[in-house]
């Protein structure tokens, strides 16, 4: 069986429209030349190690078929995905590219991601018995290739050190099946100060000369996530298995700038997401008048607000606003005037004096007042407008977690639109 990263690229068949990114004025917009950039950078870095694009939570939020294309145009030879659910979406789409599994499927989901040619990663004896019972089940002739996960020290899935050869020993006995692929996770890699990643590929080259010693061998090894790939050149090994980096974010502050100084990479990563909404309305209120669920938002002075459609359920957390979170009108930061609800925010405008955009303007509260702003202006919770920027570090910072939970928390009915280099796709609704 050939190495699935050696398998070519395929199409992935286009997306329609949903109804919602027309009617809904709010969405998350993707730049897919962001994503064919970052996996072309990512591919240089890495090399001769292949890419794996983790397209894994419908791409971290960006939509796993439309990213997964961008990422194998790019450069990246295989796909990764944490579902046999996620895979057979991907395969729904037109994507016919190697998928990997990256936790041990249940019995009922084995049958479903081998008879859909998805890579199962096995860990455990039950996992070897039930990919033998899916090998036999499928009309296809030929093994079915399978991973073999080590736990080197995360402790969440994988194979025990002193287990991992009982579980090798089976595959390798099993004419349905045949080993592909030995991985592990790495645990401290955005934190490149601590020896415990070391640790982790000591363990694992121990695990390969074990097998080995037993005639086991998989012909593809790997480790590294983005962090390992960005920060541990020797963690590259075979391949490297990249999620956050191929959307444009540094694993983690201490990793910020990494890959623009590595010359290999060429450039620095291109953030690829956007995310946008339309003001609702706009109304007039007096100083000292409160605002929202608790009423906790106070004016100090006469000013405007804006309703803009986005709330909790969306993925705009309550503790983002009593953190201070800003969007952005007109190019200047605004503040959320209080309490987030599930569907809408409130934002103080000021009155076009400093606090505000100092245009035109006036009005009768529903069409815009002293601040310059009406119904149907942009605004941005996060990327940039004018001069200014607002990015998913800013908001994982105020948050008190990572940039992955602040793009994963974007919720599911925020349509998502595709730009191509900034140009709106012909398939995909533009912001008015």
């Amino acid at each position: 069986m050939t190495d699935p990263a050696a398998a070519p690229a395929s199409a992935v068949a286009p997306a329609s429209a949903s109804a919602s990114a027309v009617l809904r004025p709010a969405w998350v917009e993707v730049d897919l030349a962001a994503i064919r950039a970052n996996a072309a950078l990512l591919a240089r870095l890495v090399a001769p190690a292949a890419l794996c694009a983790v397209v894994k939570a419908d791409a971290y939020g960006h939509g796993a078929p439309r990213v997964a294309e961008a990422a194998l145009e790019g450069g990246a030879q295989l796909l990764a995905v944490a579902l046999v659910d996620e895979g057979l979406a991907l395969r729904r789409a037109g994507v016919r590219a190697p998928v990997l599994l990256l936790s041990e499927p249940t019995p009922a989901a084995m049958l479903e991601a081998v008879a859909h040619d998805l890579t199962p990663t096995i860990y455990r004896l039950e996992g070897v018995a039930a990919a033998r019972r899916a090998a036999a089940a499928r009309t296809a002739s030929g093994p079915v290739p399978v991973e073999l996960k080590l736990d080197s020290g995360m402790h969440r899935v994988g194979a025990d050190p002193d287990a991992i050869l009982d579980v090798a020993a089976a595959i390798d006995a099993a004419p349905e099946l045949e080993l592909v692929g030995l991985w592990t996770h790495l645990a401290v890699a955005d934190e490149p100060a601590d020896d415990f990643t070391a640790a982790q590929l000591r363990a694992l080259e121990r695990c390969r000369a074990d097998l080995a010693a037993k005639g086991i061998v998989a012909p593809v090894v790997h480790a590294a996530n983005s962090a390992g790939a960005i920060a541990h050149r020797a963690a590259r090994l075979d391949r490297v298995r990249c999620g956050i980096a191929l959307y444009g974010h540094a694993p983690s502050p201490a990793l910020d700038g990494w890959v623009e100084r590595d010359p290999a990479g060429g450039g620095p990563l291109a953030p690829a997401l956007s995310w946008k909404a339309e003001v609702h309305l706009v109304r007039r209120l007096a100083a000292g008048e409160r605002t929202s669920y608790g009423r906790t938002y106070g004016l100090e002075r006469d000013g405007d607000v804006a309703v803009v459609p986005l709330g909790y359920h969306d993925g705009v957390p309550r503790r983002y606003a009593t953190s201070g979170g800003e969007v952005l009108v007109h190019g200047r930061r605004r503040r959320i005037a209080g309490t987030v609800t599930m569907d809408q925010i409130i934002v103080d405008l000021g009155d076009g004096d400093g606090d505000g955009d100092g245009g035109e303007g006036g009005g009768d509260g529903g069409d815009g007042g002293g601040s310059g702003v009406r119904p149907g202006d942009e605004v941005v919770l996060i990327g940039r407008q004018g001069g200014e920027e607002i990015t998913v570090e800013e908001w994982a910072a105020r948050l008190g977690t990572v940039s992955y939970e602040v793009l994963c928390g974007i919720g599911p009915r925020v349509p998502r639109r595709y730009v191509d280099g900034g140009r709106p796709e012909g398939n995909a609704a533009p912001g008015r």
